[in-house]
């Protein structure tokens, strides 16, 4: 016998619930055989513990740091490691200038270079550099003084005009550059060098040496940064990693005239280096005027290093430096019994809903329990690939989360189960009253689920901390609850309309029509119960009329008005006819 369509839609519902259950298992399951991953969620500070990371700002003589470009820092930080995939970390600070960072677990070396870096970048004009001395030509070239027993002259003899003016290189300046040693540059705090003064320092590989002119641009008006693959200027690529810059309107026009000047120079001077942390990580030569505020960082780059600087960069530069004063191992805040707590919680209220499931719909009730388990093992799954592909840490916030959406996922059910209670009410046979129940019930089920949905996204893009994970798992609660109720609940009472024992309208089923307040009319055809065709104070007498819409009352009550009217109206007409009689006799 062939399957009728909605059972041929069931089972291809339920073909697509498991295709996907076994692709997020896979998924898994890879992880924890070729990668990090593992089947349990990983947990976040408060119930495991994990690092902590004191920086203190690096600062010059009489600098101090601002409560302003304090918070700016903790809210850079803050940017770089959510960009890293780390979860529910804490960023806060600690006095009046120091910034506390806990993190979750352990973190990788990525993680710790994105929050150790100070990541102060700049942009300065190349006066002279090693790179090219062989090359350089007399006018580049800066001539020392003649004589080293006369005190050096460290003040420019000329005013420079600009910041490529060789005067800024005097005797002085040409004396520390010829016994500069690159491996003394991290000792020499160089990123809190003054941005107006030239600068003395090396690439990062510590190879070669720059004199640089003062900073025209700032790491500040970068707008957005990206890592990618670089081109040549035929397009094609050259599979070397760089980071793809782009100026705000202040850097945009900055830029450009910075660009401008250094077009028209030769040699060393037609470069600009970009500085980070007080190191050159590269110096282009400046091939065109760029008016479009758009740069390239090329140099040595991974795939890796170079996304991390673009995270870096892409959330701004530090307003001042930072070094890593103290870096110590935390324990959980709160501990294995509040996790313990919060899971017998939720399991309470797990077996309260089931308990109501079936004393309300009795074996029905058996739906709703399925439905939970599917909801739960698609839940599990999803925050366990996502503790290994996206770095999610899990909360008491976010368990709390998961414990609300219990009650969440059994309301799509019970508005389900309710449509189709009210269709074989209205006398359709329960393969009729499921699909029709169903049109129904989906656009209360997506209205509902909509603005539970739209109330964790706002939540999770406004707060932060364990409030993001409360509102992340509730998120994806809802949405496995949809997919849940589409290709779950729906087929399985599409494939149980199909059996005996409920399509008959068994007393234990939970659908039967009588109790429901319908009346058996044969071959499975149900009428809508009347006033005198129940037995008075029956079971489906009280239930038909506690089921009953104030429409529906307000006829009946008309109804009743209208036969009382009726009624009396003639014995008012008897007597009337009666003394019209006897008046004529």
């Amino acid at each position: 016998m062939a399957r009728s369509t909605p059972v041929k839609k069931a089972w291809r519902s339920l073909t697509w619930l498991l295709v996907i259950v076994a692709a997020l298992t896979a998924a898994n399951a890879g992880g924890v055989l070729f990668s990090n991953g593992s089947w349990a969620p990983k947990l976040a500070l408060d119930l495991q513990g994990g690092t902590q990371i004191v920086l203190e700002p690096q600062l010059g003589e009489e600098e101090t740091v601002s409560n302003e470009q304090l918070s700016q820092a903790v809210g850079i930080i803050r940017q770089r490691i959510d960009a890293s995939g780390v979860s529910e970390a804490e960023v806060s600070t600690q006095g009046d200038q120091n910034i506390v960072v806990a993190i979750p677990g352990t973190p990788d070396r990525d993680t710790l270079e994105r929050i150790e870096s100070s990541a102060k970048l700049e942009f300065r004009p190349v006066l002279f550099t090693d790179v090219a001395a062989t090359a350089a030509t007399e006018e580049q070239t800066p001539t020392p003084s003649d004589s080293a027993a006369p005190p050096l002259e460290s003040t420019p003899s000329v005013s420079p005009s600009d910041p490529s003016d060789l005067n800024w290189i005097t005797p002085a300046l040409q004396d520390e550059f010829d016994n500069f040693d690159c491996a003394n540059v991290d000792s020499l705090g160089l990123n809190v060098a003054p941005v107006d003064h030239p600068l003395i320092t090396c690439d990062d590989t510590g190879q070669f040496k720059y004199i640089l002119g003062p900073a025209e641009i700032s790491g500040e008006r970068i707008a957005d940064a990206s890592a990618g693959l670089t081109t040549n200027s035929q397009g094609a690529s050259t599979n070397e990693w760089g980071v793809n810059l782009e100026f705000d309107g202040a850097g945009t026009e900055q830029f450009a005239e910075v660009t401008e000047r250094l077009f028209s120079l030769e040699g060393a001077r037609n470069q600009f280096a970009i500085v980070l942390d007080g190191r050159v990580i590269t110096a282009p030569t400046t091939g065109g005027v760029f008016t479009d505020g758009n740069a390239r960082i090329t140099g040595s780059f991974t795939q890796e290093s170079s996304k991390a600087l673009a995270d870096q960069l892409k959330f701004g530069a530090l307003p001042v430096g930072f070094e890593v004063l103290s870096r110590d191992t935390i324990s959980a805040t709160l501990g294995t019994s509040q996790l313990n707590s919060g899971i017998i919680a939720g399991a309470i209220g797990l077996v309260l809903v089931v308990i109501y499931s079936l004393f309300q719909y009795r074996l029905l009730g058996m739906v709703t329990v399925a439905s939970l388990i599917v909801a739960g093992v698609l839940t599990y799954l999803i925050i366990a690939l996502m503790s290994w592909r996206q770095g999610f840490r899990l909360s008491l916030a976010g368990v709390a989360g998961l414990i609300v959406a219990i009650g969440f996922t059994a309301d799509s059910f019970i508005v389900y189960f309710e449509r189709i209670r009210d269709e074989l009410r209205d006398g359709r046979s329960l393969t009729g009253a499921v699909e029709a129940g169903w049109k129904r019930a989906l656009r209360t089920v997506f209205a509902a689920k909509g603005v539970t949905l739209l109330s964790a996204i706002v939540l999770f893009v406004l707060a932060i901390g364990n409030v993001r994970g409360f509102a992340l798992t509730l998120g994806i609660t809802v949405i496995i609850d949809v997919l849940v109720v589409v290709l779950f609940t729906h087929p399985m009472l599409q494939l149980l309309a199909e059996t005996r024992f409920f399509s008959s309208g068994h007393r234990l089923s939970g659908l039967d029509p009588k109790a429901l307040g319908a009346v058996y009319r044969g071959r499975a055809q149900f009428r809508a119960p009347t006033a005198g065709s129940l037995p008075k104070g029956s079971g489906s007498s009280r239930e038909a009329a506690r089921r009953q819409t104030i429409a529906e009352r307000r006829a009946a009550l008309a109804d009743g008005e209208g036969t009382s009217a009726r009624i009396d109206e003639r014995p008012d007409a008897r007597r009337e006819d009666a003394l019209t009689k006897g008046k004529d006799s």
